[in-house]
């Protein structure tokens, strides 16, 4: 699966559900003396019917003081001013940096994705944000809804029990580990975006059903392997540093007598050679697959 994949289901903007298999997605817990976190993998773009949930994975939730997801300041304003900060370049327009070839692959990528105003809404983008506006325009074409997230509904049904929701990140910090990537490999995010525009729901799809069915190791093989070979700096940057991040902060929860806590964050992190519960490991905290 391309690179512009592996970098949209390592960050909370897009993910796509769909298939009618017994959903049964993966969980892990990790346990010191009387505390426990409880590890959840997420996907971040549903259908309004898709059904995910189980009783163990409830169970854990109705136990869980507080929920950890990654962000918890997405709002709409919040993401907005964030994009135009930070993605929008009006003194460079994007077909400046594109050869006739990329650009002509950006008309048909437009117009494919019914992206509203074609390619002119496309030029004051900076090379990452038309990636990714690319990837997600047909997806939200076809009426999948962000706010039916796993994430989302998981902060919901906390919220409504009175228990209190956390950010492992900012969404600035989000944003940015994209809009700080150097211009060429921005551009070649777009490009690998641009060859593949038509193929996207179907390799998602083969990804998802993987998510449904709780099998981490084909998510470690769609979503980190092809990254860490291609792009190594970028799978280092994007994935390891943050699950080592993550790592540290969930033994920091542990470190606390008697709490139970309840984390959810993208399933390639939770996949892998250099998943957290590895990264967990080697600071000396053991995981077990619920």
């Amino acid at each position: 699966m391309p690179l512009h994949k592996r970098l949209l289901v390592l960050l909370p903007l897009l993910f796509l559900l769909c298939g009618n298999a017994i959903a049964r997605p993966a969980m892990w817990q990790a346990k010191f003396g009387d505390s426990t976190v409880y590890l959840f993998g997420t996907v971040h773009l549903l259908p309004n019917d898709t059904d995910w949930r189980f009783p163990g994975l409830n169970d854990a939730l109705s136990k869980s003081h507080a929920l950890y997801i990654e962000l918890t300041d997405d709002d709409q304003a919040s993401m907005t001013a964030l994009v135009m900060r930070y993605g929008i370049d009006t003194e460079h327009p994007l077909s400046t940096l594109l050869s006739d070839s990329d650009n002509t692959a950006l008309g048909k990528a437009a117009q494919l994705a019914g992206l509203p105003g074609g390619t002119s809404a496309l030029q004051p983008m900076k090379p990452w944000l038309a990636a990714l506006t690319l990837a997600v325009a047909p997806l939200m074409k076809a009426g999948l809804d962000p706010a039916a997230g796993v994430d989302k509904q998981l902060q919901a049904q906390m919220v409504r029990a009175g228990k209190p929701v956390h950010g492992l990140e900012t969404a600035e910090q989000q944003i940015r580990f994209l809009a700080d990537l150097p211009e060429p490999l921005q551009i070649a995010f777009l490009r690998d975006t641009l060859r593949d525009v038509e193929k996207d729901k179907a390799e998602l799809l083969s990804l998802i059903d993987s998510w449904k069915r709780g099998d981490v190791a084909a998510i470690a093989k769609l979503e980190n392997d092809e990254l860490k070979t291609k792009e190594p700096a970028l799978y280092q940057k994007l994935l390891v540093q943050r699950n080592q991040d993550w790592a540290a902060r969930i033994k920091d929860m542990l470190r606390q007598p008697g709490t139970t806590v309840f984390v959810a964050v993208g399933a390639a992190h939770l996949a892998g050679p250099d998943s957290v519960q590895a990264q967990l490991a080697k600071i000396g905290v053991t995981s077990q697959q619920d």
